[in-house]
């Protein structure tokens, strides 16, 4: 059983997310709310260990986020390989999930009266659940869902002495381009049985109308959004400040991307580059940047600047 929670205690947090529903929260953000940008995941757990140590009475560096998990039906490759830049985005999706630390677990989507839907992936996403929070002894579970069927998996957690936190949304609007309108509300039942249910719709809007530094990285930063100063890297990683490395250009999305380099690939933003423009950048080519930390503790790559292939080391 989890040890009692003090105001020194070091609590370890597993955070799982039901992917369909993230991506349509996230795609809700970016399109049609006014804010118009996505949820940065990376965000979103600082989000997560603030909301964890204001409810337990202690600090944001003692909540420790030990596991993540992601579960999603998914486009077999020769499925996505038939749609426009699938297969693309769902790797790059995939960099994003892995530079966060986010384990994934896909389930082939099936075939239902014509229409691909996901079949077992709240089973999956329970099974592990509950498996994970047995090994591991969290001591709070959050959980990126809405659906119902989560309720018997949350009173198991709270047999095994776990406590659970729930992010979720209700939100509502017409869809500009189908005149559909379209409504996202949490399962009352849900919003229940949760020690700790965060209504995030009311969250993000308060903390973004009040300029609160966490909700505000909760999300991507525009590409044509200068980088805020709490985002500068002052932290260089090498001895030599003037050091430099070469690898190349694994993946790109909205004003950001990835370098190849080891153990984790490096992100960059569109401010990070010099002398070339994001549009004029693709995928593998090779680049020279230098080692920074940025305010969360990780590598990133700044001063990036493509090069040709035989300047590469």
């Amino acid at each position: 059983m989890p040890s009692a929670i003090t105001g020194t205690h070091a609590l370890k947090i597993g955070v799982f997310y039901d992917g369909s529903y993230f991506s349509h929260v996230s795609n809700y953000y970016n399109y049609q709310h006014p804010h118009r940008r996505r949820i940065h995941i990376g965000g979103l757990h600082d989000f997560v260990k603030h909301m964890v140590a204001e409810r337990e009475g202690t600090k944001p560096n003692l909540c420790h986020i030990i596991d993540a998990h992601f579960f999603r039906g998914r486009f077999s490759a020769r499925e996505a390989n038939e749609k426009s830049n699938q297969l693309y985005h769902d790797r790059v999706f995939d960099d994003v999930l892995m530079y966060n630390n986010v384990q994934t677990h896909y389930l082939p989507l099936k075939d239902t009266e014509g229409r691909k839907k996901e079949k077992g992936i709240d089973v999956l996403m329970a099974l592990e659940t509950y498996e994970l929070c047995m090994l591991k002894r969290y001591d709070i579970v959050a959980l990126v869902a809405s659906d119902g069927d989560h309720v018997p998996t949350v009173r198991k957690l709270h047999a095994l002495g776990c406590k659970t936190m729930l992010l979720g949304w209700d939100f509502e609007f017409t869809d500009s381009e189908t005149g559909v309108h379209m409504t996202t509300r949490t399962s009352m039942d849900l919003w229940n049985e949760v020690s700790y249910p965060l209504q995030m719709h009311d969250l993000v809007d308060e903390g973004l109308r009040e300029d609160d530094q966490v909700v505000r990285e909760m999300f991507v930063l525009r590409e044509s959004t200068p980088r805020e100063p709490d985002e500068q890297y002052t932290t260089p990683v090498d001895e030599d400040p003037e050091a430099r490395h070469t690898s190349s250009v694994m993946s790109m999305m909205n004003g950001y991307g990835f370098i190849r380099f080891p153990d984790n690939n490096l992100f960059f933003l569109r401010d990070d580059l010099e002398d070339v423009d994001f549009a004029d950048l693709h995928i593998g080519d090779p680049v020279e940047f230098s080692l920074a930390m940025n305010s969360r503790g990780q590598r990133v790559a700044r001063a990036v600047r493509r090069i040709g292939e035989k300047e590469m080391v």
